[in-house]
């Protein structure tokens, strides 16, 4: 005990060294990788130049404001995540809130200085002549660039003013939401969004900004509540292990892709300043995977016995490491890629990603199956499902339990055509073609939800997943039973907002400037692709479900409710074939397509495909709902015959025959009118109600 006491007194004096340490590393592997990468201004006599303030100062207010951004991410995680609690905040909670809000002000500070300077670089002017109202008004209002740290300054904004007021979980947890979204805008711009394939660059730039934030921002707070002892600190930490080793694995494939779509050959990786910079990142990675595993291996079954010495000393070395990454990422981001300024794309490249694909021709469309583009979101998505999926197998028959192989059949044969829709030509010329989009939009929302909700994942995890022991904070299958009997399941998997959403959101998407909005960004894009997905699996799980919900109607109605809603469907499908007006207008007159001599005939095409392609799985829904509620019926004969046999007191059959007995003996009841009581004869015994003596009658003889 007193070697724990001394262990502290001596330990939290210098965490603070720690933490500004590492900012001073980011902030010198930053200027360092500036200065190597050839990303510094460079004077050039006769062009005008933005001045050494903006060449350093813009690199180092992007680095402050990714580190503030990862500070606010790791405090509201450590709060909403890993430290245990219920729905109102304890004090701990409320003192780290504090903290993310304190980040989240320096965050929306340097965003703006970054605006600032961005704006100086980009028009090659000193900061003092170019910043006015005017003009950082008028740049992010044109600019993307410009909207990025307008929107990210925004939300770091809003997180610094109200979360000194949050006091309940559910609001902590829209911060977090909203800390993690004011990240995302500047992967949208920069490198990635001018690269060749900006759908696979800028989405695993995503990825890998997410990936980064969860685990420096969750190591760095884990390392604090660990060095001040707080309560449930090691509840903190061993909560973050699992979360670290898959953001390890985000960050890790998400680099990769980006890397790969940048270097036009592998040589460039070894000749290039940016692609030593990228190795050198690369080193800092592979070195930090191998102290999260000396975590797991030594020093986390250490905390067990009350041994914090090893994970902090090892937790800070590591957190230095990463604020030497992150400063190679910021210098990365001023570096010229291999190639950078090689050749211009064209405007149809600049809007798709991609060259425009060679016309479909006649059946059988072969460029739909050859025209693939790789999408980091649905890769990594489908195949995380697909693993965890198959683990939750192999962990029940290990353990002796069946799982059905139809379940598992349905559930990776879904994950295969939602790659299919999302990677293949049907993405490629989805984005070319109306009618090629609506048959991907049909898959989507159609199709692919029907073989994941028979998969019953749910059902799956709450039978792998561990219970948590008595007294212990919830795990994952307690988070899970909530989730899914939660107020907000409850509304929205409610039949009628399940048909309404499934339905009404054809309508909003494609009968508004949503449709051409959407198509024009590649984040409006996949947005709109995992919605139509999303709706379609909340239908279907109303209707054919498998997992337990809050909800679950009977199978009449999830009949009643399956045939209300296919007549929208085939009206939405009429009014494609018989609209005048073309949908989407904007988008398709800005790609050259020399080979869609009629736009108007591709969208009766469209409506075609989708009533086409609608009957089908309504058919098939049909028969797997006709089926479930014939084995309904049968187990509850079983459960009837069963509890017949035990000889139950509780036999339903013998309370229905003592129901219909009861019904038997009051119709066999006299109906006419009751009879007065008749007096008691007299038996010479007392009695409690004496009768009380009459007149006599005057009409016979005494």
């Amino acid at each position: 005990m007193a070697t724990e006491t001394t262990f502290r007194a001596r330990r939290l004096p210098r965490l603070p060294l720690v933490l500004a340490g590492s900012v001073a590393l980011a902030v010198a592997v930053t200027a360092a990788s500036v200065w190597a990468g050839g990303g510094a201004a460079v004077e050039i006599p006769g062009i005008e130049d933005a001045g050494a303030l903006t060449a350093w100062g813009l690199p180092v207010a992007r680095t402050l404001a990714d580190a503030a951004a990862v500070a606010t991410v790791g405090a509201l995680l450590l709060v909403v995540v890993l430290l245990p609690g219920g729905k109102k905040l304890s004090p701990t909670q409320l003192r780290y809130l504090n903290w993310a809000a304190a980040a989240a002000a320096l965050w929306a500070v340097a965003a703006v200085a970054a605006l600032v300077f961005t704006l100086s670089d980009l028009f090659a002017r000193p900061v003092g002549e170019i910043v006015s109202p005017a003009v950082v008004a008028d740049f992010v209002a044109t600019d993307a660039q410009g909207r990025s740290y307008a929107l990210m300054a925004g939300a770091a904004g809003l997180i610094a003013t109200l979360g000194v007021g949050i006091g309940t979980a559910r609001w902590a947890r829209l911060a977090l939401v909203l800390a993690v979204a004011g990240m995302l805008p500047p992967a949208f711009t920069g490198h990635s969004s001018s690269a060749g394939n900006h759908d696979a660059a800028v989405t695993s730039l995503a990825l890998h900004l997410v990936g980064v934030a969860v685990w420096v921002g969750g190591l760095v707070f884990v390392l604090i509540v660990a060095a001040r002892r707080e309560e449930r600190a090691a509840d903190a930490v061993r909560r973050f292990s699992p979360l670290a080793a898959w953001a390890l694995l985000a960050v890790a494939a998400s680099g990769v892709v980006n890397a790969v779509v940048r270097f036009p050959s592998l040589g460039e990786v070894f000749t290039s300043r940016y692609g030593l910079m990228v190795l050198a990142k690369a080193g800092a990675l592979a070195a930090l995977g191998v102290i999260g595993w000396w975590h797991r291996r030594r020093t986390l079954p250490a905390l067990k016995d009350g041994r914090w010495r090893g994970f902090v000393r090892l937790a800070a070395g590591e957190l230095l490491l990463m604020a030497a990454a992150v400063g190679l990422a910021v210098g990365l981001s001023r570096t010229p890629a291999p190639g950078a300024g090689d050749a211009s794309l064209s405007p149809t490249e600049e809007l798709l990603g991609f060259a425009m694909p060679p016309p479909l021709g006649d059946f059988p469309w072969t460029p739909l199956f050859t025209q693939w583009h790789f999408d980091p979101l649905f890769a990594f998505g489908t195949a995380a499902a697909g693993l965890l999926y198959l683990a939750g197998v192999w962990k029940l028959r290990a353990r002796g339990d069946k799982w059905p192989v139809g379940r598992t059949i349905s559930w990776l044969l879904g994950l295969a055509v939602t790659v299919l829709a999302t990677m293949s030509g049907l993405n490629t010329y989805g984005k070319v073609l109306f009618s090629v989009h609506m048959g991907q939009h049909m898959i989507l929302a159609m199709t692919v939800p029907i073989l994941l909700v028979l998969g019953a994942p749910a059902t799956l995890a709450l039978r792998a997943l561990p219970a948590a022991p008595k007294g212990e904070p919830d795990g994952p299958r307690e988070m899970l039973m909530k989730l899914l009997h939660s107020r907000y399941v409850k509304v929205i998997s409610h039949p009628v907002v399940a048909s309404v959403l499934f339905i009404a959101s054809a309508f909003v998407v494609y009968y508004s400037s949503l449709f051409e909005t959407l198509m024009r960004s590649h984040l409006g894009h996949m947005f709109m692709l995992v919605h139509f997905l999303a709706v379609g699996l909340l239908f279907f799980w109303v209707v054919i479900g498998i997992d337990p919900g809050p909800r679950r109607p009977p199978h009449l109605g999830r009949l009643f409710v399956l045939i209300l809603t296919m007549p929208f469907h085939s009206w939405f499908s009429i009014s494609l074939m018989s609209s005048t007006a073309l949908i989407g207008e904007g988008w398709w007159s800005a790609l050259d397509r020399p080979w869609v001599e009629y736009p108007m005939d591709d969208q009766y095409d469209a409506g075609a495909i989708a009533w086409a392609t609608g009957d089908i799985p309504v058919l098939i829904t049909t028969i797997i709902l006709a089926i479930q509620w014939a084995r309904s019926d049968q187990r509850e004969a079983r459960r009837v015959d069963r509890q017949i046999d035990r000889g139950d007191g509780n036999d339903p059959l013998a309370a229905y025959n003592a129901y219909l007995a009861g019904l038997h003996a009051r119709d066999r009841r006299p109906t006419g009118p009751v009879p007065p009581p008749r007096a008691p004869e007299s038996t010479g015994e007392s009695t409690t109600s004496p009768i009380r003596p009459t007149a006599p009658d005057l009409g016979k003889e005494s």
